[in-house]
């Protein structure tokens, strides 16, 4: 017998980390997944283990989401599988050195696979959600969106990128059905580290959250109707108000004459 689904759900930078944990607590919630990242063995394993722990139906898609071709094979897998109900968009690569210390092309892959994959990956997904009348994106940003002193200017860049599109499509899709979450993780133990060239050992490990425990917290964030879910913050309210302020001074911006300060 067939088990019931809550849809399938399509998930990037999923053979490890947080991606691989997003893929396993879905499964469990009752999605069938499409995983994808570059590394088809990691994903196989993956799809094997979830597979037989849950029963799910799992399927890999091998694909390096900087390359054009295979970002537009992703693609087109969201315009047409309509079984598609939640796209995690996960995938993205980090960086912890200053800005002259980094090389420039590096820096354009970057925003390759942080901002235009992302972006294309959204509007590959959402004309079907809004069509259907339901479907959720959820975009892995990052506490420099808001942050921009604490690590690379281009990652956070990236990652202010991330945060002003989920909250720009909340505000033209949320009467059409479509539910956008932006997570914001702080210091999360993952390859993350490593790979941008400092490994997650050299931070204080009481900044540093488990990837269990961060996608748990924006797993319960979703189902609490956050558009901007942040793990680490303790105090929500104080976000709340950093947002009312936004809104409040963004209102403040159109004048027809310059303010007085520069006349």
């Amino acid at each position: 017998m067939a088990l019931s689904s809550k849809g399938t759900a399509l998930i990037t930078g999923a053979s490890s980390g947080i991606g691989a944990v997003y893929a396993e607590r879905l499964a469990r919630q009752g999605f069938d997944l499409i995983l994808v990242a570059r590394s088809r063995s990691k994903l196989n394993a993956l799809a094997n283990q979830l597979s037989n722990q849950t029963g799910r139906a799992v399927e890999v898609v091998a694909a390096d989401l900087k390359d054009k071709a295979d970002l537009l094979r992703v693609e087109e897998i969201l315009r047409h599988d309509a079984s598609i109900t939640l796209l995690v968009n996960n995938a993205g690569v980090g960086g912890v050195m200053p800005l002259l210390g980094s090389p420039v092309d590096d820096m354009e892959d970057m925003i390759t696979l942080n901002v235009t994959a992302l972006m294309r990956l959204a509007y590959a997904v959402v004309p079907g959600f809004v069509a259907r009348g339901s479907g959720t994106v959820i975009n892995i940003a990052s506490i420099v969106a808001i942050a921009p002193e604490i690590l690379n200017g281009v990652y956070g860049g990236t990652k202010a990128f991330v945060l002003s599109l989920s909250q720009s499509m909340h505000h033209e899709l949320a009467d059409k059905g479509v539910r956008i979450q932006a997570v914001l993780p702080g210091a999360t133990a993952t390859d993350f580290w490593s790979e941008a060239g400092n490994p997650v050992e050299n931070l204080p490990q009481e900044i540093v959250m488990s990837a269990a425990d961060m996608v748990d917290a924006a797993l319960t964030g979703l189902a609490q109707g956050e558009v901007v879910t942040i793990p680490g913050l303790h105090d929500g309210e104080q976000w709340d108000h950093y947002e009312s302020q936004r809104k409040t001074l963004s209102g403040l911006f159109g004048n027809s004459t310059a303010a007085s300060r520069y006349r």
